[in-house]
């Protein structure tokens, strides 16, 4: 079902009996200590002398590369060296092209893999040495050559919806896009090249949308002022049905200050919170009861100074409206939004009459707009409609055990860490 180049990405292209989970995000040092393990066949030859005569003695550490294969052909430029050390305290790896350039890349987290920095080039022939070194620091070596395929005509794009040094409220997804559906069964592999740094430490995973979208938040929100930074590494990555990966992706952006919206439909006011600090209250009207406002935690998506409410489509001749709005601040794909109401200013803090909308005064909705930023939350608290998943981005509608769900690789905690922790940047693993 799947092309040969598909597999050969995979130990002996046979994905049954076990689920490959890609290579993990976090690529550390191209140094290792490594544990003893057992070696393995059918990669490049270990090396060394051996006993007796006047040769010296065989390394005790030993070197095999697994994949890709020794004069493998057709290998996706995606691929990483895969390779078994045993008795080794220090393993080191090294690829290079036909001309003899190094290529840069490092270790994966869990040391058995070696992963280049970038997607490798198309019709290449590269090779890779191995070098184990045992506490008798005598290295051993396996090498191996092979050549990647031929640029495919079927290619994935993938996009961010945030872009570089773009700044976001704290509950701001992360977004990326493929133009193609990814099968279920290559979204761990793809999972497994997503990566995200964050500073300070934050937990959060990859959730799938649907199979063209996959977004990551944190468990709790961002923390105000992080720096974070993702990484999709699928240039040449197999992704179906003879389709591959067209280029790497990486995205930094910062995380504002936490402002926090909170709607009571019991008390028609919005609180707004600065940092943990309560900074404004504002009068509101939600939905009438024929078309009441959603409850549940939203996010700011886009924001519109000046735009136009055409709804004759959607409710008819007798029930549409057409109507300039100013401040508006969407919050579902259903239309919802925060605005300046100045007709409803009378009722506001009393009585709800709006088509689903939080109405508020011009001059606040003026405030609201200067003071927030697309991906502020929003909770609205009390109606009679509850907020629909999918009816925008309602990634914080779900709890953290719903969201984990949504992952195409198991998810494992990260080591606890100190919560007062405000430094070193520490990549998230590719849950």
């Amino acid at each position: 079902m799947r092309a040969v180049q598909d597999q050969l990405i995979r130990r002996g292209g046979d994905r049954r009996g076990r689920r490959r989970r890609g290579f993990a995000a976090a690529v550390l040092a191209v140094t290792l200590a490594l544990t003893a393990g057992c070696t393995d066949g059918g990669g490049g030859k270990p090396s060394g002398g051996q006993d007796g005569g006047d040769q010296p003695p065989a390394p005790k550490a030993a070197a095999t590369i697994v994949e890709p294969k020794a004069d493998a052909k057709e290998v996706p430029a995606s691929t990483a060296i895969t390779f078994t050390a045993s008795e080794a305290e220090q393993t080191t790896v090294e690829l290079k092209d036909s001309a003899g350039a190094a290529v840069e890349g490092g270790l994966t987290a869990d040391g058995k893999s070696w992963l280049p920095a970038g997607a490798l080039k198309y019709g290449e022939t590269y090779t890779t040495t191995v070098t184990a070194t045992g506490d008798d620091d005598r290295p051993a070596t396996a090498s191996s050559t092979f050549t990647t395929m031929a640029k495919p005509g079927q290619q994935v794009r993938i996009s961010s919806f945030l872009g570089d040094d773009q700044v976001v409220g704290v509950g701001m997804p992360l977004i990326v896009k493929f133009s193609r559906a990814i099968p279920e069964d290559y979204r761990d592999d793809v999972q497994g090249r997503m990566t995200v740094t964050t500073s300070p430490v934050q937990e959060g995973v990859w959730h799938w949308v649907s199979p063209t979208e996959v977004r990551y938040r944190p468990k709790e929100f961002w923390r105000a002022g992080s720096t974070v930074s993702y990484r999709i590494q699928a240039g040449g990555l197999p992704l179906g049905d003879g389709w591959y990966g067209r280029a790497d992706l990486s995205v930094g952006i910062k995380v504002g200050p936490a402002v926090v919206m909170t709607v009571d439909n019991r008390t028609k006011r919005m609180t707004v919170t600065r940092d943990g600090s309560v900074i404004k209250t504002i009068p509101v009207s939600l939905g009438k009861k024929s078309t009441p406002s959603s409850s549940g935690t939203m996010v700011v998506i886009e924001k519109l100074r000046k735009t136009v409410f055409d709804t004759f489509e959607e409710l008819g001749p007798e029930e549409g409206y057409r109507t300039k709005i100013d401040y508006a601040q969407r919050l579902t794909w259903g239309g919802e939004f925060i605005h300046a109401a100045p007709w409803s200013e009378g009722q506001q803090g009393q009585v709800n009459v709006s088509h689903g909308c939080v109405n508020v005064s011009m001059a606040n909705g003026a405030w609201l707009f200067t003071n927030t930023r697309v991906g502020d939350p929003i909770t609205v608290k009390g109606t009679e409609r509850k907020l629909q998943n999918g009816n925008g981005w309602t990634d914080w509608n779900m709890s953290w055990e719903q969201y984990v769900k949504g992952s195409a690789l198991p998810y494992e905690p990260p080591a606890e860490a100190d919560p007062e922790q405000t430094g070193e940047p520490t990549v998230t693993p590719t849950n």
